[in-house]
């Protein structure tokens, strides 16, 4: 047939074919199916290929591609990778949509990070991680054995940690590896704090103590209370060092002098903790920048303004109960914005601005809980059998360790969080090294730690 003669009559055939129903043009599809040949079904086969199944994300512009897969879940977008490369290729390169699943589990963002497959690699190994707290299996545990008494005193960073002993000597520890760095004769310690060169140590003696590292040697003794010293803190910029003792005081001392520049009275129970901290809001009692002085006993938190000038009086004083009929725990929070403690009741997070009272967090049953550390996504807590973690979003447990029986120890125990930064967030860099250590009865050093990722 010739061209124009085949021309015509498709046109007459295509003409006819529109006026059929549905059912018709089916029939008729059928029929000329059967009278076709291997190059006409094959030609067949690849042109409904392409007008059936039509790749969207291959076709479309990127930008609208991302709009899309920004209304699917994570999980369903790792299904959709396993599709093709170019699947693959356009769902990690989707920057928006991983960052904001990083985030809903927990994760801090690093916005400064350009590459577009990196938040895909970071979501995965976030939701590793995310399962095995779940599961109950982030953490690993060991021990730091080398004291011959009661450890009571502990505080740790960068990596390593510091203990005091009724057995007069501290300890530096490299938690990494278990070694002590350093151990030195001391008095009994009731709390301690240290930098490169120096540990100065509060004592059931009654005295504050200043010690060099590498040599052991005592360097300043702080003189005054008639008490044991239960905390210290110090700051090298102000040259001051602050404690509080069972005596019922906080006492500022010059620190590279050992004089004692003020008594801070008004407590009625022992001084249990002390926290000078740069205050980060502004309020008309105080600016950001400067700094604070935070004390505790077991009904009352009193913050102090304190510098280099020696008076001070107290700024505020702090309390659940009115009565006295609910008791503070003896950890207390404080980063410059937001004060935490908790009690018998549960979690109360008071806002430094304003001094009130943001929120009572209540988790069934936490009349033994405590607090040991707390951030802007996570909280760490204990009790005498587990360690947990609350996202502070929900208010609810998402993980929990088990701890040995630590609290059997007539003599009692202490205990301390270890890295902290992962509380405002984990990153998949921060999840490493020491989340918890309490002494036990045998005087050895209980370590949590993060496990690996694997």
């Amino acid at each position: 047939m010739e061209k124009k003669d085949f021309e015509a009559w498709l046109d007459n055939i295509s003409i006819a074919f529109l006026s059929l129903t549905d059912l018709q043009k089916n029939e008729t599809l059928d029929h000329l199916i059967s009278l076709s040949g291997a190059v006409q079904l094959r030609h067949l086969s690849n042109n409904l290929e392409i007008l059936l199944k039509r790749d969207f994300l291959k076709l479309l512009p990127l930008e609208l591609s991302f709009y899309l897969l920004k209304w699917l879940d994570p999980q369903t977008l790792l299904t959709c990778c396993l599709v093709s490369k170019q699947w693959n290729k356009v769902i990690s390169a989707c920057t928006e949509v991983w960052q904001t699943a990083c985030k809903n589990l927990g994760w801090q963002i690093d916005d400064s990070v350009q590459d577009p497959l990196h938040w895909k690699k970071v979501y995965l190994k976030a939701i590793l991680r995310m399962k095995q707290l779940k599961d109950h299996e982030a953490f690993e545990t060991s021990s730091l054995i080398g004291h011959s008494a009661r450890v009571y005193a502990l505080y740790y960073k960068d990596g390593l940690l510091c203990t005091g002993s009724d057995d007069l000597s501290a300890k530096l520890w490299d938690v990494s590896t278990g070694q002590c760095i350093y151990g030195i004769q001391t008095h009994t310690c009731a709390a301690v704090k240290f930098d490169e060169q120096k540990l100065v140590t509060g004592s059931f003696d009654n005295t504050v103590a200043c010690w060099e590292w590498s040599s052991g040697a005592k360097t300043q003794h702080f003189r005054g209370h008639t008490g044991a010293v239960f905390s210290v803190d110090y700051n090298d910029e102000l040259d001051i060092l602050v404690s509080g003792s069972a005596d019922f005081t906080v006492k500022v001392w010059a620190l590279s002098t050992g004089m004692c520049l003020n008594t801070l009275t008004g407590h009625t129970e022992w001084v249990t903790k002390v926290v000078l901290q740069k205050c980060k809001v502004k309020s008309l009692m105080h600016s950001p920048g400067d700094y604070i002085l935070l004390s505790a006993d077991k009904y009352e938190i009193k913050i102090w303004p304190i510098g280099r000038e020696i008076n001070c009086k107290c700024l505020r004083t702090l309390s659940v109960s009115e009565d006295r009929s609910i008791s503070l725990q003896p950890r207390l929070h404080f980063d410059g914005k937001y004060i935490v403690c908790s009690s018998a009741l549960g979690l109360y997070q008071w806002d430094f601005a304003s001094y009130d009272i943001l929120r009572v967090i209540k988790p069934p049953d936490f009349s033994n809980v405590s607090l040991l550390g707390f951030g802007e996504i996570f909280a760490l807590l204990f009790d005498n059998r587990y360690l947990y973690i609350m996202d502070l979003r929900t208010e609810k447990l998402i993980s929990r360790w088990p701890l040995p029986e630590y609290r059997k120890s007539k003599r009692g125990s202490s205990f301390l969080a270890g890295e902290m930064s992962w509380l405002n967030g984990l990153n998949g860099q921060n999840d490493t090294g020491l989340v918890f250590a309490t002494s036990m009865p045998d005087h050895s050093i209980h370590l949590v730690l993060w496990k690996e990722h694997g």
